[in-house]
Parts: structure tokens; C-alpha cells; sequence
């Protein structure tokens, strides 16, 4: 079987990329990932393919107790490679090789002239791409043949790397590597590389399960009379003739008397002995119990017979009745390369508690290594750690508070920095595109130890060149560790004052990582350390994944949210009022406020009515979203419309009512039919028509909270309006209530969300409404301020609209009217009246037109209609000529054929006027006309 890459090579395909990766054109298709990635740490890291300058170092050499789990595994490959003509090379944790094995005269010559030799440096720094460096840099098994190696000198060759690691601590601490000529090379190296660094892996292993059996044995053996003082010696259990020990095998006969102890009293045993083992000064400690008891740990140290130094310790219950123990050895069989913990002797109850005395003997809890020790804390750390991420990181559903819970579960626990960066599209909601390097991310979120580190700050744009670390992760996808940022120029590169001034803080240690989620990659967050002396390693790596996953995740929901929410009020906005409505009667200010939870269905309306009246609207739908705001785009089209029909307040809440009605009946069509909708599950509305003329506010209401009307004088007054059902329920009717307000009344309305929450009633809602509504001369824009201020919740479940209205009066040099006998001779006197009318008023240039329109509307009342006839001139932002009669027949727009006698006369007015309309009243209608001041 050739590999694909060899297959490339031998077409001149990988010739071609090569080329064409030098030459910064994209190549992303023609090479493996592992290789091309490789290729982009040399070209960051100014490696020239076709001249290498390799450090040399004399006298390297690896710990002899790793030698000593390597040299059998070495000798048995170096003997099956025989005559395959491979060497096989030993190299340090920096990539720097300690020794070679195998291959023939001509081979080892050849890697000799290439600096592959002992004590050279193989890393990727130095020699560009190669089963050492790559293997080391991307922590993983990599193949590498041919033109796949960055370096010319290098391309002759094929080779396989793979790095050892330290079963218990998880570092990398060698990298073993197989090399042959090009032509030789076979995939099958990369399986046999790995199989070997496996094998040394758990000789490794199997060493510290020697090393615990040697402490355990030293400590058996040992003379325990001479204890230090204050800690009693070991008893001997007269049944027990062949070992005086209380420390035995699972499978030993009749067990003496046992500590009882609970799984939990157990296990924080045994995490407070894991801790005293890993804590180098400390020997005692104390650790409380259920049932009132207090156990002490005491920590010893211990030798074994070849040299093996180690750490027992010994627990002592006090308090309660007397409690029997057998302590049972766990010492595991040989296991695979894997996290391995320290020997736990488990406390086994047997015999019933006796009476007496009240303290029990000491008993040995665990034997182990100081190091191991350290890890199992780290490794339970690190398990908290992640509880803590999943509780705390995504408890709201904003992009920024998101990422400043991943810093404040990062820091101080697993690293001294962290600061997390997203591009400013995700902020908005958008989809973030193609992440890389040179593209401009906003620091959102920095928890730091303290605030001397150098780095960027919180809102500070940042691009990060290609030759650091996060822009190589942004590229890779992948995760970078910098152990040692002091040896990363392209780190440093970024901003070299900057760079230098956060080496001198401390800083020292780097783990970045893409924040990927749902296949897209949102930002990247990084990890530093400076105030813990040991750097990141491979479980931190792991770590900082699983932090990062997590936060991703929530991050792109919280996105997804704020996407929808902006959307949402982007359409509730375009659907609510836009300015002032142009008209005199009332002075309004208002605001709309989304919830917290998302936009919802409330809106307000300020509508103008012929006759110089207006109309003030307020309504809400239940529930938020897209949907909620859709539905009161609807309703407020809906009452546009039957205000231009000048329905009477109740009429045009039925009709109001029955519109929702119908958009529910329908909706659940489509629920039976196509999906799954809740339709229109609840609207109410509060509707009021002021006319300044008579300064009289008629007001109705559908399920609605009341309005407040707050006095020229300050006082306060709900409106005793009945409630009315909410709209759609149908069969009610909606009753109305009528008053006079003085001028400069202010007319409050609302929705639910001011004045009731979970947390208040809306009794008291109401009582601090009236509070802050009691003040004398404010204006309509103040009143608003001050109401959200005393009323609105930091955090508002739901949306609140809020309308505030003061009431201005058309005064008696604005009106005129005279009532219209019944003779069609004063007609002619209605004329004149209307000219010397608009003569006081400075309007002589509508004379005419005034005059013609008034003659034909009396003309018509008088010829069709019945009841008294009345004529009103209103001078507001438009002339306003108004007739009225007691029928309730509306008279028609219609264009009069050339032999018709009549019905030319509303044509003409329409043509003269800029509007004209027919309202009805209690005692019959009025036709009414509107034309522009000059």
C-alpha cells in the first residue's frame, strides 16, 4: 500500500504545493492537515526550506528511570527493523535527540549530513517539518515522507514520530521516531512507532506499580514501636499469628473487628490523604465525620529496599462508640497505559460495634509518591472545575455576560488570565464568517489576577498576526499550547513593546483556544499563567478544551438568541409610531421598553380624528417573540383602519374583537393543517377619543388596566372604567365612560408590565404609580422619565408601553357655529357668515372655497336630510367646516352621468376639499371637510 502523499509526490502534486505554500497561495486541498499545519508553525517560525541552522548540544540524556523502561522496547524494534534499513531515534521532550539505533553505513552518513544525529535539534523551530517536531508540536503520531518535509534537505527521507508520555502526569517526556529513505518508507511506521511508544508507556507504568508494592512492603516490614510521640503504635490482633500487620490481602481468613464507615466518610478520607501525600510540609491533619467523629491523618515517610522513597498515611477515628476495622490492600493488577491512582486501602466493616473503649486504633488509608499524590488533587480539581463550568457558564442569554462567566470560573482555579475575544458580528448576533488571521475581534471579557499584565484591555480591538498563537488556532481550528511563551517569537511579534512588557509581568504560559460550536467558529479564548511557576501541559490542554466547548456552546445560543431578539424589535419598531402625529389636541410622550426575555406584543398609538379630535391607543399581546409582535402589527393596522371609519369607541373594540376572533379561528386551521401555533391566545386594549372642543375624553377598555388622569392641580384619579373581556373571547359588550377633563390634565396609559411582576402585586404597582403621578406642571416627557424610573425593574419580565397625554382645549376664537332653520333661503345668511368667519380669522384666501363647500353640505342636509341641521367651523392645524343632521343616512361619492339633473355636489367638495368624511352620533351624523391653512 503507498500512501497518498507518496502518490502525489511521484505526480509532482505535492512539488506544486509546496510551491504554491511558499508562494501564499492556498493549498488547503493537496495536503493532509497535520502536514499543512506543520508547514504553517515553520513559515511563522521564519524556517528557509533551503537553509537550516540546527543547534547542537552535547551531553544530552534522558532520567535512567526512563531509560530504563525504554531500552528493552527499543532493542526488540531496533531488532525486528533489521533489515529494513530504519533507524530508530530517542529524542528529549525539546524535540533534541539522545540516541539513534540501527541502519545501515550509508543511511546513518546521510542523516548525519542533515543534522538528524545525536544531540541535535529536531524540533520544527529548527529543522521544519519531521516525525520528531511535527510529532512533538502537534502532540500526536504523524507520518511524514518526502516533499512533505518543509526543509529540501530533508525530502529524501520518510519517517514516523510519536511522543511518550508520563502515564501518571499525562507530559510529554520523549518522542520516539523511525526513519527511512523515501523509497523505503511504508504507513505501517506510523503503526509501529506508536505500538512502541505504547509499550514504553506501560513499562513506565508498571515501574510505579513496583515502586508503591516496594513502599507498601517497606512499611509492613517496618517497626512501628518507634512512632512519634503522641501517635500510639500499630496493634497486633492476638488471632493473627503470621502477620502481626492489620494491613492485609482481600482474602485472608477471619478479619478482626473493622471501622464501620459510610461511602462518604470514606471517600473524604481519601481525598484529604490524596492532598496531605501531595502536600510536601504538612503531616497532620483533621477531618470530620458523620455521626460527630473526628479522624486524624498523619502522613509518614518511607523507604523501600532498592532506594523507593514514598509517602503513607495513617488515620485514627475518634469519638463514638468503639468501632472494629479491617483495612483491606487494594494493590491492582498491571494495567494499560492509563491515569493510574495511588493504592487505596479500603476500611471493610465486619463485627458489630463493641461498647468500649472509645477510640479506635490506627489504620493505614493510603501509601503512594508525593507526585501522585498531586496529580489525584489536580485530576479532582480539575472534575470540580468542570461542575462549576456547566453551572455557571450560560446563566443568561448574553453574548458578553457569557464570556465573563468562562473568565470567572478560569481564574484563579486553573489559569492566573484568561481573556476570551469575538468578532463584533457575533455581539450583534450575526454569523460571525471566516475567523483568521488579520481579522479584527473585540476583547470582551479579561479575568485577571491582577491588573498589571499587559494585556489587551476589555473593548480593545485586537488582530492577531499569523505567527501567534491564536491566529494559527483561528486558522487550525485547533488548540495551541505555548508552554514557554518566552521562546515564541511569533508571540512576541504581535507587538513586540507589549509582548515584552507582559513577559516581564510574569506571564509565561499560554493555552489558546477556538471557541467552535455547531461546526462555527465564534472567537477564541486564551488561557495564561504567571503566578503558578509550572506551565500548561497536556490535561490542562484537555481542560482548556472542555472549557472552551462548553462556553462555545452557550455563546452561539446566546447569539442565536440575540439575533431573533433584534430581529424581533427591528419588526415590533417598524410597526410602532414613527414621530409625532400631527395634531393639537393633546401633547404626548411615550416609550416603549422590550423585556429582558425577549420583545413582546404591547404598542401605542396617538391617532388624529376629524373634528380636531384624537384618539389614544394602548394594547397588548400576550407573549413575546416574532410572533407576539406580528400579531400586534396586526392590530394596530386593524384600528387605523376602523378609525377611519370614525366608529364610536365601543363599535370599533367589536369590531376589534371579532378581527381576533377570526385570526384565532384561523391560526388553528393552520394548527390542524401545517404546524403547531398558539394563534392569538390573549390581546386586551384600551381605546380613548379626546375632543378638545368640548374637552370631553371618552374612554373603553378590553381587559385592560385602568388608565390614571392626573390634574392640573396634581390629584390623581384611576378612571372607574368597567373592564371589559379581552379581545377575541366575543359576546360581551364593551361599555364606555365619559369625561370632561380641564385643560392640562394629563391621561395616563399603560400596559400590565409597569405595575405588576412576579415579585410585586399590582395593587402596589398602582399605589407607586399614583405617588409618582402626583406632582403639579410636569411635562408629558418628565412624567415618563419619572414613572420608569420609581416603576421599572432592573431586569423587566415583560415589555411595558407607556402613553402620557396633557390635554390642550380649542378655545372660543377657534369655533364658530350657528344653527340652520329649515328654510333653504338661509343658505345665502350661512354664506355670509362663513365669510366674515374666516375674514376675523385672517383666512380670506379659503373664502370662496369655504363659502361654496358650506352652501352645498347645508343645501343637501336640507334637501335629504332630517332633524336640526348645525354648521361649525374649527380653525386648528387645518379649516375644519362640519354640518350636522339628525339622519343617520351617509351620503355617496359618486361621478353624475352628463343628463343627470343632480349629484354633483359631493364631487365638487371632494375636489375642493384635502379630506372630507361622514362620522355618525347619538343623534345622527356629520359631514365634514378638512382643507390646508395657508
Amino acid at each position: 500500500m503507498i500512501p497518498l502523499s507518496v502518490a502525489w509526490d511521484a505526480i509532482g502534486g505535492l512539488v506544486d504545493a509546496h510551491e504554491r505554500f511558499l508562494a501564499g497561495a492556498r493549498v488547503d486541498s493537496d495536503v493532509r492537515d497535520s502536514v499543512l499545519d506543520s508547514w504553517k508553525r515553520c513559515r511563522y517560525a521564519g524556517v528557509e526550506p533551503d537553509r537550516l541552522l540546527i543547534p547542537y548540544a552535547p551531553d544530552l540524556a534522558l532520567d535512567h528511570r526512563f531509560l530504563h523502561a525504554a531500552r528493552p522496547v527499543l532493542e526488540r524494534l531496533t531488532a525486528s527493523l533489521a533489515e529494513l534499513n530504519t533507524t530508530v531515534a530517542l529524542c528529549d521532550a525539546q524535540a533534541r535527540m539522545v540516541e539513534r539505533y540501527g541502519g545501515d553505513r550509508t543511511l546513518r552518513d546521510r542523516l548525519d549530513g542533515v543534522s538528524f544525529a545525536p544531540g541535535f535539534d529536531a524540533s520544527e523551530r529548527a529543522a521544519g517539518t519531521n516525525g520528531v517536531g511535527t510529532a512533538l508540536a502537534g502532540r500526536s503520531p504523524v507520518y511524514v515522507a518526502g516533499r512533505e518535509h518543509f526543509a529540501d534537505c530533508l525530502q529524501p527521507f520518510a519517517c514516523a514520530g510519536a511522543p511518550i508520555r508520563n502515564p501518571l502526569s499525562g507530559r510529554i517526556e520523549a518522542v520516539l521516531d523511525l526513519t527511512c529513505l523515501h523509497d523505503d518508507g511504508d504507513p505501517a511506521m506510523m503503526r509501529l512507532v506508536r505500538e512502541a511508544a505504547r509499550d514504553i508507556e506501560t513499562r513506565l507504568l508498571e515501574q510505579a506499580t513496583e515502586r508503591e508494592r516496594a513502599l507498601l512492603t517497606a512499611y509492613r516490614r517496618a517497626d512501628h514501636g518507634t512512632h512519634t510521640s503522641g501517635w500510639p503504635a500499630q496493634p497486633r490482633h492476638p488471632s493473627q499469628a503470621e502477620s502481626r500487620s492489620p494491613y492485609l490481602p482481600a482474602d485472608h481468613g477471619a478479619a478482626p473487628d473493622g471501622v464501620v464507615l459510610g461511602p462518604i466518610d470514606l471517600a473524604v478520607l481519601r481525598e484529604k490523604a490524596e492532598a496531605l501525600i501531595a502536600a510536601p510540609h504538612r503531616t497532620l491533619d483533621e477531618v470530620l465525620l458523620s455521626g460527630g467523629r473526628t479522624a486524624t491523618l498523619l502522613r509518614r515517610q518511607v523507604e523501600g529496599a532498592a532506594g523507593e522513597t514514598g509517602v503513607v498515611v495513617e488515620a485514627r477515628v475518634l469519638g463514638g462508640p468503639r468501632l472494629r476495622h479491617t483495612p483491606v490492600v487494594d494493590v491492582p493488577p498491571v494495567p494499560q497505559p492509563a491515569r493510574k491512582p495511588p493504592v487505596v486501602l479500603r476500611a471493610v466493616p465486619e463485627a458489630p460495634p463493641a461498647p468500649e473503649p472509645t477510640d479506635t486504633d490506627a489504620w493505614l488509608l493510603l501509601v503512594g509518591e508525593p507526585g501522585v499524590g498531586r496529580l489525584a488533587v489536580l485530576a479532582r480539581r480539575r472534575l470540580e472545575l468542570l461542575h462549576d463550568a456547566g453551572v455557571r457558564i450560560g446563566t443568561t442569554l448574553d453574548v458578553t455576560r457569557t464570556a465573563e462567566e468562562l473568565t470567572q470560573v478560569a481564574v484563579p482555579r486553573f489559569a492566573d488570565f484568561a481573556a476570551v475575544d469575538l468578532p463584533d458580528s457575533v455581539l450583534r448576533g450575526e454569523e460571525p464568517g471566516h475567523l483568521g488571521a488579520d481579522t479584527p475581534l473585540r476583547r470582551v471579557a479579561l479575568g485577571a489576577v491582577h491588573d498589571e499584565s499587559w494585556l489587551y484591555g476589555v473593548g480593545d480591538e485586537v488582530r492577531y498576526i499569523a505567527s501567534t498563537p491564536q491566529a494559527r488556532a483561528l486558522e487550525s481550528r485547533k488548540p495551541v499550547l505555548e508552554p514557554e511563551l518566552t521562546v515564541d517569537g511569533g508571540w512576541i511579534a504581535q507587538d513586540p513593546v507589549r509582548g515584552e512588557r507582559v513577559l516581564r509581568a510574569g506571564i509565561h504560559s499560554l493555552i489558546t483556544v477556538p471557541l467552535r460550536a455547531r461546526g462555527t467558529t465564534l472567537g477564541s479564548v486564551g488561557f495564561y499563567r504567571s503566578e503558578r511557576p509550572e506551565p500548561f501541559e497536556n490535561d490542562d490542554l484537555s481542560l482548556a478544551q472542555e472549557l472552551a466547548g462548553r462556553a462555545a456552546i452557550c455563546i452561539d445560543n446566546a447569539r442565536r438568541y440575540t439575533r431573533e431578539r433584534n430581529t424581533a424589535l427591528a419588526l415590533q419598531r417598524s410597526l410602532l409610531p414613527r414621530g409625532r402625529s400631527q395634531q393639537n389636541a393633546v401633547e404626548v410622550a411615550y416609550r416603549y421598553l422590550p423585556a429582558q426575555a425577549g420583545v413582546g406584543g404591547d404598542w401605542f398609538d396617538v391617532i388624529p380624528l376629524s373634528g380636531a379630535r384624537v384618539a389614544l391607543v394602548v394594547g397588548d399581546v400576550v407573549g413575546h417573540g416574532l410572533h407576539a409582535a406580528a400579531t400586534m402589527g396586526r392590530l394596530r393596522t386593524a384600528v387605523h383602519n376602523f378609525c377611519a371609519l370614525d366608529l364610536a369607541p365601543e363599535e370599533l373594540l367589536t369590531h376589534l374583537d371579532e378581527l381576533v376572533g377570526r385570526l384565532d379561528r384561523g391560526e388553528g386551521w393552520a394548527v390542524e393543517n401545517t404546524y403547531q401555533d398558539s394563534g392569538i391566545i390573549g390581546a386586551t386594549c384600551l381605546y380613548a377619543v379626546y375632543d378638545p372642543v368640548s374637552r370631553r375624553c371618552t374612554l373603553t377598555r378590553a381587559g385592560h388596566p385602568v388608565p390614571a388622569v392626573v390634574g392640573p392641580d396634581g390629584t390623581v384619579d384611576f378612571v372607574d372604567l368597567p373592564p371589559g373581556p379581552p379581545l377575541g373571547l366575543g359576546g360581551m359588550p364593551f361599555e364606555t365612560v365619559e369625561l370632561e377633563l380641564a385643560e392640562g390634565s394629563q391621561l395616563v396609559l399603560y400596559t400590565d408590565g409597569l405595575i405588576e411582576d412576579r415579585l410585586r402585586d399590582i395593587d402596589i404597582g398602582l399605589d407607586r404609580l399614583r405617588t409618582v403621578l402626583a406632582c403639579v406642571g410636569r411635562a408629558p416627557e418628565d412624567t415618563c422619565e419619572a414613572v420608569l424610573d420609581a416603576l421599572l425593574p432592573a431586569r423587566p419580565s415583560d415589555d411595558v408601553a407607556l402613553l402620557v397625554a396633557r390635554t390642550h382645549a380649542l378655545g372660543p376664537d377657534q369655533v364658530a357655529q350657528w344653527p340652520v332653520p329649515r328654510d333653504p333661503a338661509f343658505v345665502s345668511h350661512a354664506r355670509a357668515a362663513v365669510i366674515d368667519q374666516l375674514t376675523a380669522w385672517g383666512l380670506d384666501e379659503l373664502a370662496f372655497t369655504t363659502e361654496l363647500v358650506a352652501s352645498e353640505l347645508i343645501t343637501n342636509a336640507l334637501r335629504h336630510a332630517t332633524g336640526p341641521v348645525q354648521l361649525r367651523l374649527l380653525r386648528d392645524r387645518a379649516l375644519i367646516c362640519e354640518v350636522s343632521d339628525g339622519s343617520s343616512t351617509s351620503p355617496r361619492l359618486r361621478r353624475a352621468r352628463t343628463e343627470d339633473e343632480g349629484g354633483r355636489g359631493l364631487f365638487l367638495v371632494a375636489q375642493l376639499t384635502e379630506r372630507w368624511g361622514t362620522r355618525y352620533t347619538a343623534d345622527g351624523k356629520i359631514i365634514w371637510t378638512e382643507q390646508p391653512l395657508p
